[in-house]
């Protein structure tokens, strides 16, 4: 099946589909609109506001109002937990995700927001952080390291790129050395860390509290 069909499939969920059907006649008429999803219904994972979008309109209006973070993710052992990574970061509206290492990874986990980012590739730290120099977006590693600051009370450049390891190793010692600052989530628990993703989003969220909400860590 391919991701086309994916997307399109319907799902059932306690006996109704998710998503609309055909649009009822006359169709909405500009350049935004897809005839085949007006014909044949939207099952796609799209907000309401988008329903019979195509694709390269919901991309560009996306693009008019992305916040100014980007997310990067170490990919040396093709990691499972990017795609639940890059699917949150089209929800907190990121400018754009950036995969450092093997350009693979498993897309399965995005459910297909992929589409509606930027992506970018970068096969070595090295050429990363040139990247990030180039552009003048200091990076910041979210790990809980020795030295790290907690995130909940760290002061958040508006402009930066998240940086987040691999599942297990967290960051490698040369993504450390080129991120400007390293932050951890505050835990109270036994484990010793928690789930990529699920700190993925968290970050992200911190980032959207500071500079959407204007809530301040201090």
């Amino acid at each position: 099946m391919s991701d086309e069909q994916t997307e399109q499939q319907p799902r059932e969920h306690e006996g109704y589909a998710v998503g609309v059907g055909p649009h009822p006649q006359p169709w909405p008429v500009g350049e935004r609109w897809d005839p085949v999803l007006l014909a044949e219904g939207d099952r796609r994972n799209v907000v309401d506001r988008y329903r019979y979008w195509r694709q390269e309109a919901i991309v560009a209006d996306l693009d008019t109002r992305r916040h100014d973070f980007h997310v990067a993710v170490e990919n040396w052992g093709h990691d499972f937990n990017i795609g639940s990574v890059i699917r949150t970061a089209n929800a907190m509206g990121a400018k754009a995700f950036h995969i450092v290492g093997k350009r693979r990874w498993n897309r399965r986990g995005a459910m297909v927001t992929d589409r509606y980012q930027h992506e970018h590739h970068h096969p070595s730290v090295e050429d990363f952080a040139a990247w990030a120099g180039e552009h003048g977006i200091p990076l910041v590693g979210i790990d809980n390291l020795p030295g790290s600051r907690p995130l909940e009370t760290a002061e958040l450049p508006r402009e930066c790129v998240l940086v987040f390891g691999q599942e297990g190793p967290g960051l490698s010692p040369p993504m450390q050395t080129a991120c400007e600052l390293v932050l951890h989530i505050e835990q109270f628990g036994s484990t010793r860390s928690i789930n990529a993703g699920a700190a993925a989003a968290i970050a992200m969220h911190a980032w959207v509290r500071r500079h959407v909400f204007d809530q301040s860590p201090n």
